[in-house]
């Protein structure tokens, strides 16, 4: 009888490297783009609080000394107009709006996932096509609709806007959303005798919270964010933050720190209904992604 040779299995260790130095690549790469994304803001910030005149040094000074003049300048301390009016028809205009757009969307996003109707792809086409048309081209009518029926300088104006503007996005996302909430539970609720109504808000909506979530967050993003429709339908009454926010720009004198400082001031609700839904928006920004 021969014996045979068994060769050694040997586990290579190679593959396992390879990927754990990828990972380290891919997540180098991530720190980069964050710091690259982040430098922009962190200079914005350490500007606000500098003198005009050492915020409009080249090459500016990391060592100048601090201030709060740019932020009592935005406040109206200095005599000019309050930020208050703009910032609360700012909020008006983006809550209501938003909420607007969810209450819209979550039939319409039923529609076209847990419940087709026919052709719904041809009809979320449609939805995503409105965004085609550039703003601007549509500001002529806009602004003469509103000038007839009286609507210049009002909020709710706004808030019509940007509902349309933002209705098409939201029912395109919230779709995608939807389609993960399982059937079988929509079968059961039905089967229990709930009623359309019930069956969004209370079966629907809390599983698909994290997509709800990320959609809202978007919405009151792009109303907060808004300047074109501000600029040209409103005035006095109804002038929003990113409006007032120009008049700090002005052709005489030094305005670069105030400006800051009023940028600084106007994106901290952004930031902090970000970083406040931080775990929703990634949760629902990732459904739908991995099947």
């Amino acid at each position: 009888m021969t014996a045979t040779a068994v060769r050694p299995v040997v586990t290579g260790t190679k593959p396992a490297r390879s990927r754990r130095g990828a990972g380290a690549g891919l997540g180098l790469v991530a720190w980069l783009a964050g710091v690259v994304f982040f430098l922009p803001i962190a200079w914005m910030a350490l500007t606000s609080f500098h003198s005009e005149e050492d915020a409009a040094t080249n090459p500016p000074s990391f060592a100048a000394s601090l201030t709060l003049d740019g932020y009592r300048e935005f406040f109206g301390a200095g005599g000019g107009a309050s930020p208050w009016p703009a910032l609360a028809n700012s909020a008006v205009a983006s809550i209501v709006s938003t909420l607007l757009v969810l209450v819209l969307a979550l039939p319409a996003a039923y529609a076209l996932s847990i419940r087709p109707v026919k052709k719904w792809t041809d009809v979320l086409f449609f939805f995503l096509s409105t965004k085609m048309l550039p703003v601007v081209a549509g500001l002529l009518p806009i602004y003469l609709f509103a000038k007839n029926t009286g609507l210049l300088d009002n909020i709710w104006l706004l808030v019509l806007l940007y509902t349309s503007m933002n209705l098409p996005i939201a029912v395109w996302m919230m779709q995608s959303f939807l389609a993960e909430v399982p059937v079988a539970i929509i079968e059961a609720a039905r089967v229990d005798g709930a009623r359309l109504p019930t069956i969004l808000a209370r079966v629907v909506a809390p599983i698909a919270l994290p997509g709800i979530a990320a959609t809202s967050l978007i919405c009151f993003i792009f109303s907060w964010n808004e300047l074109l429709f501000a600029r040209v339908l409103t005035g006095v009454v109804a002038e929003t933050a990113p409006v007032f926010l120009t008049g700090f720009i002005t052709s005489q004198g030094l305005f670069l720190a105030k400006v800051c400082a009023a940028s600084l001031v106007i994106s901290l609700p952004v930031l902090a209904a970000g970083f406040a839904a931080q775990d929703k928006l990634v949760q629902g920004l990732s459904l739908g992604a991995v099947k």
